[in-house]
Parts: C-alpha cells; sequence; structure tokens
C-alpha cells in the first residue's frame, strides 16, 4: 500500500516509515499539519497514519479537510490522547480507525493491514443493490437513485456488510467482527457512529429510508414495509 505518515515525532515517524518498509509498503512522512494535508491531496495514498498533536494544522483540521475533497484514504489515528471522548470525535469526522499512544508496532502493523484488506472485496459479487441503493464494489462507489454519494473506507465497508445480506440484522458485535476483524476495543457507540454518518449520507434526503434499526437485535438495509 502507499501509506502516509503525519506524524511531527520525527523519531517516530522514522520508526514508522521503516517498519512499513520492511513489510513491504510504499511510505512516507510529513511533520506538520499543513505539509501533511497538502501531501494527502497531490498524492493518492492508501492509507494515512495521522497523528492529532501536529503544528500548524492539528489532525482533526486535518481530518475534516480530507474528507470535505471526498478523500478516500483510510485514516488511521495516531495520538497520545486515548480517552473515550477523542475516539468517538475522531470516528465522527471520518477516521476509520484509532490507536492511542504509546502503541505496540506489532498492533500498529496488524491494523494498517486490516484497514488493507477491507479494500479487496474479496468473494463478494462487484455489484450489489437494494432497491435503489447500488454498490460497486470494484470501483468502490456508492449511488442512490442515480446520485453519487461519497462515504468514507470505512462507512463503505460497514455498508457493504449490510448489503451483502440485505434485510438479515446484524449485531453491534457481529458488525465489529466483519469490519474490523478483531475483537473491538471501542465503547458501543462506535457502530452507532458509522450507522447515523450512513444514515445522514444515504437515507436523510430520500423520502424512504433504507438503513433500519431492530430494537434489541440490530441493523438491517432493506425498504420499509408500508404501515
Amino acid at each position: 500500500m502507499r501509506i502516509l505518515v503525519i506524524e511531527d515525532e520525527r523519531q517516530l515517524a522514522g520508526h514508522l516509515i521503516r517498519a512499513l518498509a520492511r513489510r513491504g509498503h510504499c511510505a512516507s512522512a510529513e511533520h506538520d499539519g499543513a505539509e501533511g494535508l497538502r501531501a494527502a491531496l497531490a498524492g493518492t495514498p492508501d492509507l494515512i497514519v495521522l497523528d492529532l498533536s501536529l503544528p500548524g494544522l492539528d489532525g482533526m483540521e486535518v481530518l475534516a479537510r480530507l474528507r470535505l475533497a471526498q478523500c478516500t484514504a483510510r485514516v488511521l489515528i495516531l495520538t497520545a490522547r486515548g480517552d473515550v471522548g477523542h475516539r468517538v470525535r475522531g470516528l465522527q469526522a471520518g477516521a476509520d480507525d484509532y490507536l492511542a499512544k504509546p502503541f505496540s508496532m506489532e498492533e500498529l502493523m496488524a491494523r494498517v493491514e486490516a484497514l488493507g484488506r477491507r479494500g479487496a472485496g474479496a468473494g463478494a459479487a462487484d455489484l450489489l443493490k437494494v432497491a435503489d441503493l447500488q454498490m460497486d464494489i470494484r470501483q468502490r462507489r456508492v449511488a442512490r437513485a442515480g446520485r453519487l454519494i461519497a462515504l468514507s473506507p470505512r462507512e463503505f465497508d460497514v455498508l457493504q456488510v449490510l448489503m451483502q445480506e440485505p434485510g438479515r440484522p446484524f449485531s453491534r458485535t457481529e458488525l465489529c467482527e466483519r469490519v474490523w476483524q478483531r475483537d473491538h476495543e471501542y465503547d458501543t457507540r462506535t457502530v452507532e457512529i458509522f450507522i447515523t454518518r450512513l444514515r445522514r449520507k444515504i437515507d436523510s434526503t430520500f423520502p424512504a429510508p433504507l438503513i433500519q434499526t431492530l430494537r434489541g437485535v440490530g441493523y438491517t438495509v432493506q425498504p420499509r414495509e408500508p404501515a
């Protein structure tokens, strides 16, 4: 994968670059928010490892501008601020995963590989359709009623799981296992955050919502039955 590390601790950034290179990735680093944003938008990284405490633009502002520019790179937030509030803010802003400092290099590499695997869409049909909602897995594009919808990589992954089995309810735990591919360490709000983001993008401007909550069971994608 092409990986951009935006980290102001130069020694840590160097360690990350070398570890990623040993895993076969093409990695580069920037050390402040403005230059990191420029490099991300000028290049085509598959994954961005983003520190939140950056000079110039902080990581949250970089993330917000990336998503506003419809940058589809996966974003792994890397920060010393490990409390739940910052995790939630990062996920709400469009991050795909979160790792708090201090961390083990093995765990970081595992999360990087897991994020990379989610782009493959292996074993699934290339085109999924539920009512007027259509997903092209190969091109990683989503449209409803012919209108393209910009999703972050993790939003796409959550929606893909739901659309592969329309009408089947998925619990929060199962969605975490399918999408994150590891025991999920965030609180239960994590899946709710992504479902809320998907509803805002997919359902809010259409008269018939497709993302349904089955109380006490989980979430599913299907047209709502008439009352």
